[in-house]
């Protein structure tokens, strides 16, 4: 089905019309209360507060006709529904569904028949490796697995780059908390031979289990650190194929039972930066927090695909949170988004969010191949508060460039040992930091002084919640998974391939090739013997 581009739609021209005089956050009791209750959102267990954004009615009126117009919520069915919407029509690409979110529409009491249409197939494959992922949890809490001393695994290794990284580590740190006793798990990531060492020296290999995670089963970085972690291995006497374990796609070259004591399978129609509610998430987020506390995170997640079916924007938390970005980043012109967590224990969630984004809308071309004229994807950065506040928050407040924030904070701390220092918990000072910062940003402060003045109408919102929980994690994981879908569905550009990654790939494959001697095979290739020269190679 055809859909229309966001630059056809009448709410854009309004929308463009509304940016030239945008909402003044800087004017005398601008935050009323009435403002305050009026600009939020509940979805599940988070409120969304963008009373600090540069929005008024008019502006909700026209984002809603925009989400309108553009059928945004049948694209989003579509998706779920198993449709094929990762093309770009009448050229060579992946040509695939977008079934990420049937990983996690595995539970009867949460599903929708909306949400099922071609995805049924998918359901059963994720159910299927979920059971098999759950014998394989059970078999070594009950003994039945374990080395070849009869000893329990303590650790587990995940080998894998990009998606296949990136979100896992950003969960199980996030959910750290919740580990089982006697279980840690470590990440091996970069083809620089010094981060598998300095993993692999502080573990007892006997007591350790890798996971290692490639769909195609030919990921070069993935399959050098293989090799270099099962040289270790083999160097302290033990027998690969009952420690190794892979996810891969079915009948990839890791699909080898005689070299693996476990295969569990991932689809060619899941995106690696949308996979870790798949088996790439889900065997070591079940080794290292329990098989429970994994579905209680899918469960989350659930929760925030269907309520993506409302159809009003303030019901509506992802899409909500896509047309404010959409406002902040096509109409205001704002080229970042910082993602601000108030909580140590999202440390890697925004380098997480970072590739989910930037990976998906950053993009120049829409669905049908051609050239756009307006902005798409932001830059995605951040790092927990109160950490960046001494680092970078000097420039969001004064600097030139506007930087929109999104705010992420708990009531309540995940391990609730907190005391109290003059007057107030540690808990209290980080929100009152966070709310703190998000006023200032919007509201600014006037001074006579120049070095002291803050302009303020800085556009940020707070996503809050009481805990941060195996359910909520999937939740947020969610909210913001769904909210890129629906700015790509906006934005007319196919959010679901990365070429811009597969260049470098074909570049670093030629430069390993001369590395092996072997002369560039493309006349446009980089000049080799000027790398020569230079002593790059």
């Amino acid at each position: 089905m055809s859909y229309l581009a966001i630059d056809k739609t009448t709410a854009y021209k309004e929308l463009q019309r509304l940016a030239e005089n945008p909402f003044d956050l800087t004017a005398n009791q601008a935050l009323t209360r009435a403002r305050l209750q009026s600009f939020k959102s509940q979805a599940a267990s988070f409120q969304y507060n963008y009373a600090t954004q540069r929005v008024n009615a008019e502006v909700m009126d026209a984002l809603q006709a925009l989400a309108n117009e553009t059928d945004v919520i049948e694209q989003f069915k579509d998706m779920l529904k198993g449709d094929v919407i990762n093309k770009i029509e009448g050229y060579d690409c992946e040509n695939r569904q977008v079934l990420h979110t049937a990983c996690r529409n595995v539970f009867a009491e949460l599903n929708d028949e909306a949400t099922i249409g071609k995805s049924l197939e998918a359901i059963d494959a994720s159910k299927a490796e979920l059971e098999k992922l759950k014998t394989f949890i059970a078999e070594l809490e009950n003994g039945d697995i374990t080395n070849d001393f009869g000893q329990e695994f303590t650790d587990m290794v995940l080998v894998g780059i990009g998606g296949s990284d990136l979100g896992p580590r950003a969960i199980y740190l996030a959910l750290k908390k919740y580990r089982q006793a006697g279980r840690r798990v470590h990440f091996i990531s970069n083809v620089d031979p010094d981060d598998a060492a300095d993993v692999l020296d502080g573990l007892d290999l006997s007591k350790t289990l890798v996971c290692v995670i490639s769909k195609s089963g030919n990921t070069l970085e993935t399959l050098t650190n293989e090799a270099l972690v099962a040289e270790r291995f083999t160097e302290a006497g033990l027998n690969i194929s009952k420690h190794f374990l892979c996810v891969t796609g079915k009948d990839s070259p890791l699909d080898n039972p005689a070299k693996y004591l476990r295969s569990f399978y991932m689809f060619d129609y899941i995106g690696g930066r949308y996979s870790v509610t798949s088996m790439v998430g889900a065997v070591v987020l079940s080794f290292g927090l329990g098989y429970q506390a994994f579905e209680d995170f899918l469960r989350g997640a659930r929760k925030i695909d269907l309520n993506s079916l409302e159809t009003d924007i303030t019901k509506n938390l992802p899409l909500l949170m896509a047309l404010i970005g959409i406002w902040n980043r096509s109409f205001l012109k704002s080229e970042t988004l910082a993602i601000l967590p108030y909580s140590q224990a999202l440390s890697r969630f925004s380098a997480h969010l970072q590739q989910c984004d930037m990976e998906s809308n950053g993009k120049r071309i829409n669905r049908q191949g051609e050239s756009i004229s307006y902005p798409t994807g932001p830059i995605v950065w951040g790092e927990p508060g109160t950490n960046g506040q001494h680092a970078f928050y000097q420039l969001i407040h004064q600097s030139e460039s506007i930087v929109a924030c999104d705010f992420l904070g708990f009531k309540n701390p995940q391990y609730g040992k907190d005391i109290e220092v003059k007057g107030t918990k540690s808990q209290e000072k980080l929100i009152a930091n966070l709310l703190a910062q998000s006023i200032g940003l919007a509201t600014g402060k006037a001074d006579s002084n120049p070095n002291k003045h803050f302009p303020g109408n800085r556009p940020n919102s707070l996503l809050i919640a009481d805990q941060l929980t195996p359910e909520t994690m999937g939740q947020l994981l969610a909210l913001y998974e769904n909210k890129i879908a629906f700015q790509g569905f906006i934005w007319n550009i196919n959010s679901f391939d990365q070429e811009g990654v597969q260049l470098g790939k074909v570049l670093a494959t030629e430069i390993i090739d001369t590395y092996k001697e072997a002369k560039p095979t493309n006349e446009n290739s980089i000049s080799w013997g000027l790398l020569q020269e230079n002593g790059l190679i």
